[in-house]
């Protein structure tokens, strides 16, 4: 029977621009390819959860526009619950402008719309599918109030917590003590703990700060690397898949997916950890956001 995952968190639409290289503030530059996918940390971690093998319900808001009616379109084609996606009447559905190099680096710019209006009553409305849910899962593009709501009734009904702490930003001690497993990357844990992140020893020790604030296990994602893992049992840092990238939109949110229906299922961390990057690893070798996120059959072929 298919896990419960419930994720709380944002739906955006990607306008994506293929590039040479960055542009450097005030450049513009010319001769770049044009794209659109769906996009948004939440909308693609549900994504992500549904395609390795779990029962998704997404809450979250869009514009009563073109971009949320397909988004929704989108969630219903991947087979998620869209019963908790309110249209708002008030905001566009937000949207990410994305310039991509010939590296497969990015450099994004969201308009939050919809998403900034994801209020407690959301939450409530959508109770009984928390409650019931295996894991939860959540990130930081919706008002932080909310995700808070979101992760204090979890934790207080015993459902596990997964928490991407992005787009960076402080959070409390109170609420750090709420989550099972933290999933920042190097400059998120920076922010954090104040530890500038360029060795597995500074992980190390980062990790232990985050542990020391009440998170029970920290991931710490570092690109080519691979993921610093750090809790009670374990202090490694577990090496990467080699692939050619092509894009790295998404990567984490492919990770955090399938790393929730692999815990869910009964894997134990590490062998969660290595199913999720594999998964991250097959994202990056194509281009967009959900366009990029691999089946469980090509996780489990990779």
């Amino acid at each position: 029977m298919n896990k419960k995952i419930v994720v709380v968190g944002s739906s955006n639409t990607d306008m994506i621009i293929k590039v040479a290289r960055i542009p450097r503030p005030g450049e513009t530059i010319i001769g770049g390819q044009f794209s659109t996918a769906a996009g948004g940390k939440g909308a693609n971690q549900a994504v992500a959860a549904a395609r390795a093998g779990g029962k998704v319900t997404l809450i979250a808001r869009v514009g009563r526009d073109m971009f949320g009616k397909q988004a929704i379109e989108g969630f219903v084609r991947e087979n998620i619950d869209v019963g908790f996606i309110v249209q708002d009447e008030t905001a566009p559905s937000g949207i990410a402008s994305i310039c991509v190099d010939e590296q497969g680096e990015n450099s994004i710019a969201v308009a939050s719309g919809a998403n900034a209006n994801l209020s407690r009553a959301d939450i409530d409305s959508a109770r009984d599918a928390i409650l019931s849910a295996d894991i939860l899962m959540m990130q930081l593009e919706c008002p932080l109030q909310t995700v808070q709501a979101a992760g204090r009734l979890a934790y207080d009904h015993a459902v596990p917590v997964i928490l991407d702490p992005a787009p960076a930003q402080n959070l409390s001690r109170e609420f750090l003590s709420l989550i099972s497993i933290l999933t920042p990357n190097e400059s998120e844990a920076e922010l954090l703990t104040g530890i500038k992140i360029d060795t597995p020893k500074k992980a190390d020790m980062a990790g232990q700060a985050l542990f020391d604030k009440g998170v029970q296990t920290i991931l710490i994602t570092m690109g080519s690397r691979g993921i610093f893992v750090f809790n009670k049992e374990y202090r490694e840092l577990m090496p990467a898949f080699k692939v050619n990238p092509v894009d790295t939109t998404a990567a984490g949110d492919v990770f955090n997916g399938a790393l929730a229906v692999a815990l869910a299922e009964g894997k134990s961390l590490m062998d969660s950890v290595k199913w999720a990057q594999a998964a991250a690893a097959l994202s990056v070798t194509k281009p967009g956001a959900q366009p990029s996120i691999p089946t469980r059959n090509d996780i489990d072929n990779f």
